[in-house]
């Protein structure tokens, strides 16, 4: 019998990577104080009831069974929500599998563009309809400055990823953006190359973004897209914000192309807190301890640990990786193609052929490589001995009961 196919959220079946805290054991110790006293929207409730059952009974699961030292390694299924520090691995190991296709063998820069924090309230407030406007205004800086002429010249390739937290999971959106050294000519026959070490002028860049967002913010305002309960006072904090410096942060990420895809790999799917990142839950003072990543520790009340938390839920649908430029869509077989002939890139991988589509484990096969490189673990092998002789048999769902109504406060 073959191997069978990977099961996505399998990647954190092995005991071994698993931490000893998980953000689910927060959510059952404290969502009941937490939606008594927040009365979270059902979008936010939807999440919490994703984290709570990821990787137990209740979404069912398998058990793979080593026919050579008979040794059983039980997995629960995933819950695939992207808030979840438990799922999001595979995920990421398959965008980037994606995405290695479409990388140009060029350098590349990476550039954040973050809100003022005099407009957090109001992204707080229009979650769906600020973001929208941090992507379009941050990619419109770098393909605007792009085809000037006395830059670049030609069209430039953008991959931007938004993020909404710090490392103390306050409120702070910004866009994480992966930038090409160089840009493609309008007529297509040059490859305009940025220098290894210089991409625009910051000050240029932040006053760019900032005009662009104002001016966004005040049409979407009088269009009646954005709610503000004191427009005038509204329009005080825009005017305000014209003579303020905007933070806008450039580099260049080191390695090659492959790099900085794997680069971006850790923005792309990374949640607001890692389960690695928990350190305790104290349930006799009712708090959550976590760190840092500079290895400060955090504690608070779990009720606000999970309002903290809950700020990062992203509105329903909402894509938090988008292309733009030669990284479009639009431009994935046709402008990127030319800019790949202009750089020399040679040889593509091959598409998917039907077989791919037929069998998955070839589907899977690139996808399990880079979760193996990302983790150091091989996914199809036994933890015992080693062997891929597996055999998977399935487990029972277990259906949870009905959650009812929070306890009054």
């Amino acid at each position: 019998m073959p191997s069978p196919a990977l099961c996505v959220g399998s990647l954190e079946s092995a005991q071994s990577t698993r931490p000893r805290l998980a953000l689910a054991d927060i959510v059952r110790e404290h969502r009941q104080a937490y939606e008594a006293k927040h009365a979270p929207a059902p979008t936010e409730r939807a999440v919490l009831d994703a984290i709570e059952r990821c990787r137990t009974a209740a979404l069912g699961g398998h058990v793979d069974v080593c026919r050579v030292c008979g040794h059983q390694r039980p997995s629960y299924n995933s819950c695939h929500d992207r808030h979840c520090p438990t799922c999001p691995a595979v995920a990421q190991a398959k965008w980037i599998a994606g995405r290695l296709e479409r990388v140009l063998p060029t350098h590349y820069f990476h550039v954040v563009f973050t809100l003022p924090a005099e407009l957090r309230g109001v992204a707080h407030a229009n979650p769906a309809v600020v973001y929208d406007l941090l992507f379009r205004c941050a990619s419109e800086t770098l393909l605007e400055l792009g085809r000037d002429p006395k830059r670049l010249g030609g069209q430039m390739g953008v991959t931007a990823v938004l993020h909404t937290w710090t490392q103390k999971l306050a409120y702070h959106p910004h866009v994480h953006c992966i930038v090409t050294g160089g840009a493609l000519s309008d007529d297509g026959e040059r490859w305009l190359s940025a220098r290894d070490n210089y991409l625009f002028p910051i000050p240029v860049m932040r006053a760019l973004f900032r005009g662009k967002m104002l001016d966004c913010l005040r049409r979407a305002h009088a269009r009646g897209e954005l709610r503000v309960r004191d427009a005038p006072g509204f329009h005080a904090v825009l005017a305000g914000l014209h003579r303020k410096d905007w933070v806008a942060y450039c580099k260049r990420p080191f390695g090659g192309p492959e790099h900085v895809i794997r680069y971006l790999g850790q923005y792309t799917h990374r949640v607001a807190l890692s389960n690695h990142r928990l350190v305790a839950i104290d349930r006799n003072r009712r708090t959550v301890t976590f760190r840092t990543k500079t290895g400060e520790r955090v504690t608070l009340d779990g009720v606000a640990f999970l309002a903290r938390w809950i700020n990062h839920v992203l509105p329903p649908r909402f894509v938090k990786i988008r292309h733009f430029g030669l990284m479009s869509a639009a431009h994935a077989t046709t402008r990127l193609e030319v800019a790949r002939e202009r750089l020399g890139a040679g040889e593509q991988p091959a598409a998917p052929t039907a077989d791919d589509a037929v069998n998955p484990s070839l589907r899977t096969a690139k996808w399990r490589e880079i979760v193996e490189l990302l983790t150091g673990i091989d996914l199809g092998a036994c933890p015992a001995c080693g062997s891929h002789e597996l055999e998977r048999h399935p487990l029972p769902r277990v259906v949870p009961e009905p959650r009812g109504p929070p306890r009054a406060a």
